[in-house]
């Protein structure tokens, strides 16, 4: 019997029929879109809507686990009982490993801890689940405060317990905070908006001229957008048309643009905020703007930093929902299926995949099941809430996959040019901007090993066109 054809019966069984349960030691690796984030058979309020497989919720697939529908939406997967998640379907290949598993328990315990802690300690407090006061927050970190578990102390912290607060590293949390690939050059004044004006009206930044150019050190604004040294944090059309269904829940929340300049000393200082809400008399009327600019005494200092509150709530969510989830673990996980039902394990391009997908289906199905679902931890954090995965869908609309790869993502944004006498052939134009000097070198590395690897069995551009999913010809 010819090897291949065993390779090919592998990877027939695989990929599965589409049908049927899945049971927790099969090794089949199928498709299917979201519909497992709502639990609309413990409430109403727990539906949400099918992510994939459509024009209004676009989505990456995921793993099929085969569970039966829900009873109160047939288009829902039912869920499991929360103390039976880790009996989730992932392909047993995928299954973390015991002492990976060991490490995730304990994470999941800690984190617990740290999450209800405070609130225990707060039992007999008039505002349990609030902090009262900064101090309050601060003894979340301090050794010895009440607490079963304690967060690790923020090294700004531990150098001014107050140094959070100020716009310098306000400005250097863009670059070098849990969030810093957001951050683009302004290269338009004032800021527009790609919302549909039919149905949002004039979404156009209301910030002026007056209002920042006293801050730009003698330029023009045209001249500091020429120079590269205008910036813009825009949460803004992510932010708007979820604002108003928000704003009517326990949460509330702005859309935000926030405008920067590079000074001369290489650090950014925020010009300007501007906080949006939409229009009282109807989404069409477009939004209702109210420009911050910085202060250092009075009433406009407290709301000054009322303002980078709310752009920093906006950033955390951003961060955890899109940065974190939808980019990294939602986009790669069709990757590993894929490559799981076309290769081979015995091909070369599969052995360089293998080990950087590894825990990913498992953790991805995990965090469906125990974090990210209706109701869920992730919901009860970040400002979306329960429309926080459909938040991600409109994200995902404007997602293209080569835009994603460095550097070129970096000139996109407008926080590097195109340099061939530079390394890696692009000039940062913000210099201690640590996200972007770091990654460079990680690409660069990753670059130069994938080139080396692919060129020992793949001479010329005809030998990845003639290409099997088995092994590649007079190489395995």
């Amino acid at each position: 019997m010819p090897f291949s054809y065993i390779e090919e019966a592998e990877l027939l069984h695989l990929r599965g029929t589409g049908t049927g349960k899945l049971e927790e030691s099969g090794r089949v690796y199928d498709y299917d879109v979201y519909n497992d984030f709502g639990d609309p058979d413990n409430s109403p309020l727990l539906a949400r809507p099918v992510l994939g497989g459509s024009t209004q919720y676009p989505y990456p697939r995921r793993g099929r686990t085969g569970r039966p529908p829900s009873k109160a939406d047939p288009k829902s997967e039912s869920r499991l009982p929360q103390i039976t998640s880790f009996a989730i379907y992932s392909p047993s290949d995928e299954k973390f490993s015991p002492l990976k598993l060991k490490d995730v328990l304990s994470n999941a315990q800690k984190a617990m801890a740290q999450l209800f802690s405070p609130q225990l300690a707060a039992i007999g407090d008039v505002t349990l689940n609030e902090f009262n006061s900064f101090e309050d927050v601060l003894k979340v970190y301090e050794p010895g405060a009440p607490g079963y578990y304690k967060y690790p102390t923020p090294h700004v912290v531990r150098a001014d317990k107050s140094a959070w607060m100020s716009d310098e590293e306000f400005g250097r949390e863009m670059l070098a905070g849990s969030n810093p690939v957001c951050i683009r050059g302004l290269k338009e004044f004032p800021p527009t908006s790609k919302l549909d004006p039919k149905i949002y009206g004039d979404q156009t930044s209301k910030i002026t001229r007056e209002q920042i150019q006293s801050q730009l050190g003698g330029l023009t604004i045209e001249k500091a957008m020429e120079m590269n040294r205008m910036f813009i944090l825009n949460y803004h059309d992510i932010v708007m048309p979820y604002a108003r269904k928000l704003n009517m829940t326990h949460s509330k929340i702005y859309a935000s643009r926030t405008v920067l300049f590079l000074q001369n000393d290489g650090t950014l200082k925020p010009l300007a905020i501007e906080l949006s809400l939409p229009h009282p008399d109807g989404d069409q009327f477009g939004a209702i703007s109210k420009v911050l600019t910085p202060a250092v005494t009075g009433a406009e200092y407290g709301l000054w930093q009322i303002a980078k509150a709310f752009v920093s709530i906006n950033e955390s969510g951003v961060h955890q929902l899109i940065s974190h989830w939808l980019h990294t673990h939602a986009s790669v996980e069709p990757f590993v299926i894929a490559t799981h039902r076309q290769l081979s394990v015995l091909h070369p391009i599969y052995k360089l995949l293998h080990p950087h997908f590894r825990d990913i289906m498992h953790i991805n199905a995990l965090a469906r099941q125990a974090i990210l679902h209706g109701g869920g931890i992730v919901e009860r954090t970040v400002f979306p809430g329960p429309h926080s995965m459909e938040l991600t869908s409109i994200a995902y609309r404007d997602w293209v996959f080569p835009d994603q790869a460095l550097p070129a993502e970096l000139v996109k944004r407008g926080v590097a040019v195109e340099d061939p006498a530079s390394k890696h052939g692009v000039r940062h134009l913000i210099e201690d901007y640590p996200y972007a000097v770091d990654s460079l070198e990680i690409w660069s590395a990753i670059k130069s090993w994938v080139h080396d690897y692919t060129s020992l069995y793949y001479k010329t551009d005809d030998a990845v066109l003639k290409d099997s999913p088995s092994v590649v010809e007079g190489n395995s």
